[in-house]
């Protein structure tokens, strides 16, 4: 082994990638802009919490601010409603007298809000650089020239495109474009036997974007499919990655993309956390890796963790396979009922992105509101739009 000593230190340049994940850099194409008109409170200012309450109370029913469960303490501190991407922005839509909507989340979900209420209605996000990875690893034009791929093997008319709730407006109205449906993570099975219901039985198969592991976990643990049924596509390798006829053979063809907090679980972390805490119940999030899921004890949704938690009896251990910040509010919120709840990987795991949402930010957004100043508007083109919501409706229909 060759050894490499030196006084001098290491001339190593972050890339943009680490640099967008440390919050140092942005990426405006995928973020659209991550300036703020102006300067934000400190975070060691003492007054945070009662100049919140204060722009706030000033709104009054003006302002409706939505708190996604991976959020801070102290953000969900100020929000109206909680709730997973979908829950937040259907609440979003069903107050049609806000004239502000403040989404604390991330990009595609206040773009899904601001697809769903009215015209007249503005909706905000506190952190213009508050992204998700997992909705950035499909592009409006990746996503093209996979079809045109698809086209190419003879299959695009047997394929209906079938998308996650986490991806952007772009990717949603594709999917309307080319009569197919979007999902969430509690109602894929449903989404994914609509699909198929589409066309021939023995011919349809689903395009599955952005997340392998939702689609590849609902057709295999839900639908009975093989994991052979499944393919990959990866977007950064010619025609995907893969041949003419291993896409005529499947059935799923599943978007090179996955969560970067619930993929970063493993079989290893099921074991270890068995191996400490005897008679513990795995509860893990679909976007798990198939491994994890199929080692898990019960396998939901963000609602129905929680639901699961809420119903589960005194004295029961937990290990949780989801974002760290709900996790840790949960394990307090339930401590007095002895439920012992703990995070199911060793290794700490905010979701960084939606971290940037944080309690200076909010300030900012509720006091600019406050003075009559919109800003880090989110506005969703009017054909982009229409497409989105044609996906989104069909998903609403769903039995």
């Amino acid at each position: 082994m060759r050894v490499v000593t030196t006084a001098q230190p290491l001339d190593v340049q972050p890339t943009p990638l680490a640099l967008l994940l440390l919050g140092r850099e942005a990426d405006p194409k995928s973020e659209r802009g991550v300036e703020c008109p102006g300067d934000l409170p400190a975070p060691s200012d003492p007054d945070l919490v009662e100049r919140a309450r204060a722009a706030k109370a000033k709104l009054g029913d003006k302002v409706f601010v939505l708190g996604h469960h991976y959020q801070r303490d102290e953000v969900i501190e100020f929000a109206d409603v909680t709730g997973d991407s979908f829950k937040l922005a259907r609440d979003a839509a069903a107050r049609p007298d806000a004239e502000y909507i403040v989404f604390c989340g991330v990009h595609f979900m206040a773009e899904s809000a601001d697809i769903l209420t009215g015209d007249d209605q503005r909706v905000i996000l506190p952190d213009l650089a508050a992204g998700c990875s997992m909705a950035d690893m499909a592009t409006a034009e990746q996503v093209a020239e996979c079809w045109d791929v698809l086209t190419e093997a003879g299959i695009a008319e047997q394929v209906v495109p079938v998308s996650y709730m986490n991806s952007s407006a772009d990717i949603k109205a594709f999917t309307g474009k080319h009569g197919g449906t979007i999902c969430t993570s509690s109602n894929a099975k449903r989404a994914l036997d609509w699909a198929f219901e589409q066309g021939e039985p023995n011919s349809t198969k689903v395009l599955f974007l952005p997340d392998q592991h939702l689609g590849r976990n609902t057709a295999v643990r839900d639908m009975g499919m093989s994991l052979d049924d499944c393919v990959v596509y990866n977007p950064h390798k010619p025609n995907g990655g893969l041949t003419a006829e291993e896409l005529r053979a499947a059935k799923m063809i599943l978007w090179r993309g996955h969560c970067s907090v619930h993929g970063r679980f493993s079989l290893d972390s099921v074991n270890d956390v068995r191996a400490r805490i005897p008679g513990v119940n795995v509860l893990v999030h679909p976007e798990c890796k198939h491994e994890v899921v199929a080692a898990a004890d019960y396998v939901g949704s963000t609602e129905y963790i929680i639901k699961a938690l809420e119903a589960a009896p005194a004295g029961s251990k937990w290990a949780i396979g989801t974002e760290l910040n709900l996790v840790r509010r949960l394990a307090n919120r339930f401590a007095a009922e002895d439920k012992e709840i703990v995070f199911l990987d060793k290794t700490v795991c905010f979701c960084s992105t939606m971290n940037r949402i944080d309690l200076p930010h909010l300030v900012w957004t509720l006091e600019s509101l406050a003075a009559g100043k919109v800003v880090n508007r989110i506005e969703v083109d009017k054909e982009t739009e229409s497409f989105a919501k044609l996906a989104l409706e069909r998903m609403l229909a769903l039995p």
